[in-house]
């Protein structure tokens, strides 16, 4: 079993910029994607990012350039850079890590609030 902690959330201006981290709680070997998603209330979870074990990067349509996803030396940390944060990028972000037998471990969230 796979813990995941998210950390960076907040409360941010609109234009300003974020950086979330999630670090799991043990060598995440074998694992196949890492990545974050969000989810506002009473909407569905979303991807925002994710990358492969192969380095292979994805983003939802609605980054358009603002996010970079990133891991440490040892996979075991993801990043999230958000910059130009929109009021629209308000939701919980959680961390996800999963593998390629359909296994998913989940971190328990963290708020980001764009709000002048």
């Amino acid at each position: 079993q796979i813990q995941l902690e998210e950390s960076g959330g907040g409360l941010v201006q609109p234009g300003g910029s974020l950086r979330l981290s999630c670090v799991a709680s043990r060598t995440t070997y074998g694992i196949a994607h890492r990545g974050w998603y969000r989810q506002v209330p009473g909407g569905q979870r979303e991807l925002v990012a994710r990358i492969s074990r192969t380095d292979v990067i994805n983003y939802a349509d609605f980054v358009q350039g603002r996010f970079t996803i990133s891991y440490g030396d040892d996979k075991d940390t993801v990043y999230l850079q958000m910059s130009s944060l929109k009021p629209e990028d308000t939701a919980v972000y959680y961390c996800n890590f999963d593998r390629a037998s359909g296994i998913d471990y989940w971190g328990q969230g963290i708020q980001v609030t764009v709000s002048s």
